[in-house]
């Protein structure tokens, strides 16, 4: 049986500013304890997976509907890669045929002898090919020395059978920058013309604070060839002052327009827009969307032109030093998840809205999980949102809600 130690209910939970008694919520929110959350009552799901025990954590979730209509979820267990220096994970599987009511797994998706990062999925217009791109921290090809333990080989698998088996990895090898080392766990793209775009970025743990670089892998012609833009190392995106920007999120506008959230420290998601089907970007700038150092999270609704952006709405880390999951300021930030909307492809975005919150008593020693509700997956299907959240790194939640709800949702003032 698992150990649910740590599943105890907080008394009260901070929400936009203001405590709130669990036993007494504000009219139109509801503790879902069977999930560990405070949540607008529109949103409800299920536990898909948790850990065996409290210690071991699982990361990123990514799911996709397959091209037989199944959703297949998947995600590592076991400790990070970055912080492995023998193989300590395995990236796990789930799958339903019922649209998320019910699923099978785990499974082991990829049988390898080296760790795993995060699933992400591509499926190319009118194909049956489900492609699973990430970084690949193959011992051979990458060092743990001098702080660039999360530094790897960009690469991807791909399945001709619906998601059950998987060919080897493939390396991603930039023609401007053929050694290309880093790390991507966020959604890419295709854009109408078949382009890929994936987000990547460099980090160097032997600066203090951090020093990160983006980047974007860019393949037009079906993963044969890529380039690294907008340029080779160390040339990529960064905040001035801060020294970082992390975890850029493309998503295609149509038309040879792309756009792309990304994540700095500096207190708000930051964008930047390419008109050249991702040949040449704008110089990133920051949105109105208020966020700590943490990652985007975006999808298109199901129109397929509202953009849905989830955000924390909270930066309490104004004397930033880094990244550090000790600082309980720092990361009680991931415990409130915001929604906004861009009816403009990303120029403006609407006043954000109170989705959930963790409703969970503190338990580890570290922040770092006590409070997570980041790096959320979301994609539509029909007229359902599916979020898949990786609750405190211990459990895998799929809360679903529909897109007319979202006009529900409270804004701070109403809380």
């Amino acid at each position: 049986m698992s150990d649910t130690s740590d599943l105890i209910l907080a008394q009260h939970v901070t929400v936009a500013g203001r405590e709130i008694a669990m036993a007494a919520p504000p009219s139109g929110l509801v503790v879902r304890e069977d999930l560990g959350i405070l949540a607008h009552e529109s949103l409800d799901g299920q536990v898909v997976h948790r850990t065996p025990d409290p210690k071991i954590p699982l990361y990123e979730t990514r799911a996709t509907v397959t091209p037989g209509g199944d959703f297949l979820l998947m995600f590592p267990e076991g400790g990070h890669y970055g912080h492995g220096a023998v193989k300590v994970n395995d990236m796990l599987a789930y799958r339903s045929s019922d649209g998320g009511q019910t699923w099978r797994g785990p499974t082991v998706a990829f049988d390898i002898d080296y760790n795993q990062h995060g699933f992400i999925p591509l499926i190319p217009k009118g194909s049956r090919r489900i492609y699973a791109f990430g970084t690949q921290p193959i011992w051979d090809l990458y060092t743990r020395e001098r702080g660039l333990n999360e530094n790897a080989p960009i690469g991807y698998r791909y399945s001709d059978d619906d998601g059950h088996h998987w060919c080897e990895a493939r390396i991603i090898r930039p023609a401007n920058d053929p050694g290309f080392r880093g790390m991507s766990v966020m959604r890419m793209c295709e854009t109408d013309a078949g382009t890929w775009l994936l987000g990547s970025h460099e980090g160097d743990w032997s600066y203090r604070p951090l020093c990160t670089r983006q980047y974007v892998l860019r393949s037009a012609d079906q993963g044969k060839s890529w380039e690294v833009l907008p340029g080779p190392r160390h040339g990529g995106w960064h905040v001035a002052g801060f020294n970082r920007m992390d975890e850029g999120r493309p998503i295609n506008l149509g038309g040879g327009e792309v756009y792309m959230l990304l994540r700095p420290p500096e207190g708000h998601l930051w964008n930047t827009r390419s008109l050249d089907d991702g040949k040449t970007w704008a110089v990133p700038t920051p949105t109105s969307l208020i966020h700590p150092d943490a990652p985007p999270m975006l999808t298109h609704l199901s129109d397929g032109k509202t953009l849905l952006a989830l955000h924390h709405n909270r930066y309490s880390d104004l004397n930033y030093t880094g990244l550090d999951g000790r600082k309980p300021e720092v990361m009680q930030d991931r415990s409130e998840i915001w929604a906004a909307l861009s009816h403009d492809g990303g120029r403006s975005w609407s006043a954000p809205r109170f989705l959930f919150a963790n409703a969970l008593a503190e338990y580890f020693e570290t922040p770092f999980r006590n409070y997570q509700c980041s790096y959320i997956d979301l994609f539509p299907a029909g007229d359902v949102l599916h979020l898949f959240v990786p609750h405190r790194w211990r459990q895998v939640l799929h809360l679903t809600l529909k897109e007319s709800d979202l006009a529900r949702l409270p804004a701070r003032a109403e809380l």
